[in-house]
C-alpha cells in the first residue's frame, strides 16, 4: 500500500479527521538512520504526527516539530510541509526497551519534556508553541498540545509495529478535532469508537486504509475532501550546504583552508556526505 493521507468533515462538519499510512516512509527513515525497534516506534509516530499537522495548512508553508524529552532517544525532530514532504532526525537512534516484547516508547522519549511546534507560515515572523511532554507515547503528547498551545480540542492515534528484523511493517495515525458546535452526543459516540478500535497499527497491518479508519470513527456519517500521498524525502543540496558555510567567521574558514584538506559534511536529515576541496573554500571565502 503507497503511503497516503485523507480529510474528512464528519457529523454536519462540526469534526474534522486526517488519516494516513506511513509505512513505507517510517521504513525509509529507519534505513537511513539505523534507529533500532523502539526509536523506530517513536521516530515514526513523530513522523505520521508531523504529516498529518502540515496538511492542515497550505502552499509553501512548513513546520518544524522537536520532541525534546528526557529519555535515551534524546531529541526527536520532523521537518514537514503542506505538500506530504517530510524529513528528520533522532539524536540516539541505538534505543531500545521493551517489555513482554512490546516497544516502551514512553520510556525512550521520557516524560519531562516539551513538544515545540515552529511554524513558518511565510507571513512575517516565525513563531514556536511548546507543551510539557505527558506520557512520552507521542500521541497523548500531540493530544495534550493541541488542547493547551492551540485550544483544539483533539484525539490522537498513532502506531508503528517493528518485527524481528527491525523492519517497519505497519505505521499510521489519525487526528482529530472537534469544531464549534459539536453536539454531546456526537463527543460521546467518537470515544467510544474509538475506546472500540484495535491499535492503529494492529488495523494497519490488517490492511486497513485511511480511509477504514475515518469509517471506523464516524460510522460512515462522513465526507471525504482530500487524499494526499506521503513520502519521505530530504531537500539538501551542496549549495545549501555552501550558504551555510558562508555564514562561518572568515577566521573559521580560513582554519579549515589552512588545514590544507577538503572536508565532508553529512546531511544529518538523509545522511548524504558532500565534500568541499580547499580550492571550494575559498571561493565561499572570496564571497564572504
Amino acid at each position: 500500500m503507497n503511503d497516503y493521507l485523507v480529510k474528512a468533515y464528519a457529523f454536519d462538519g462540526t469534526v474534522r479527521i486526517y488519516a494516513a499510512t506511513t509505512t513505507n516512509l517510517v521504513e525509509e527513515a529507519r534505513k537511513l538512520h539505523d534507529t533500532y525497534p523502539a526509536a523506530s516506534a517513536a521516530f515514526g509516530r513523530v513522523l505520521t504526527a508531523s504529516l498529518i499537522m502540515g496538511a492542515m495548512y497550505k502552499g509553501d508553508q512548513s513546520l518544524t516539530i522537536r520532541i525534546d524529552g528526557d529519555g535515551p532517544i534524546g531529541k526527536i525532530v520532523a521537518s514537514v510541509n503542506a505538500n506530504g514532504v517530510v524529513k528528520g532526525l533522532v539524536e540516539n537512534p541505538h534505543v531500545h526497551i521493551s517489555n513482554k516484547d512490546k516497544l516502551v516508547v514512553g520510556m525512550v522519549v521520557g516524560k519531562n519534556g516539551f513538544i515545540h511546534v515552529t511554524k513558518d507560515l511565510k507571513v512575517r515572523d516565525v513563531f514556536t508553541s511548546s507543551a510539557e511532554l505527558q506520557t512520552g507515547e507521542i500521541a497523548d503528547d500531540f493530544t495534550y498540545y493541541f488542547a493547551k498551545s492551540e485550544q483544539i480540542p483533539s484525539s490522537v492515534g498513532l502506531g508503528v509495529l517493528v518485527n524481528e528484523k527491525n523492519e517497519v511493517f505497519a505505521s499510521g495515525g489519525f487526528i482529530l478535532q472537534v469544531m464549534p458546535g459539536v453536539k454531546d452526543d456526537t463527543i460521546a459516540k467518537i470515544e467510544r469508537n474509538i475506546k472500540a478500535m484495535k491499535p492503529i497499527s494492529e488495523l494497519i497491518n490488517n490492511n486497513f486504509k485511511p480511509e477504514d479508519i475515518v469509517n471506523l470513527i464516524t460510522e460512515g456519517n462522513h465526507e471525504f475532501v482530500e487524499e494526499m500521498p506521503l513520502k519521505y524525502q530530504c531537500d539538501c543540496s551542496k549549495d545549501r550546504f555552501i550558504d551555510g558555510l558562508g555564514t562561518l567567521d572568515e577566521s573559521d574558514i580560513e582554519s579549515l583552508i589552512t588545514s590544507n584538506e577538503e572536508i565532508e559534511i553529512i546531511c544529518e536529515f538523509c545522511k548524504k556526505q558532500y565534500t568541499f576541496s580547499v580550492d571550494e573554500l575559498r571561493k565561499i571565502k572570496e564571497k564572504k
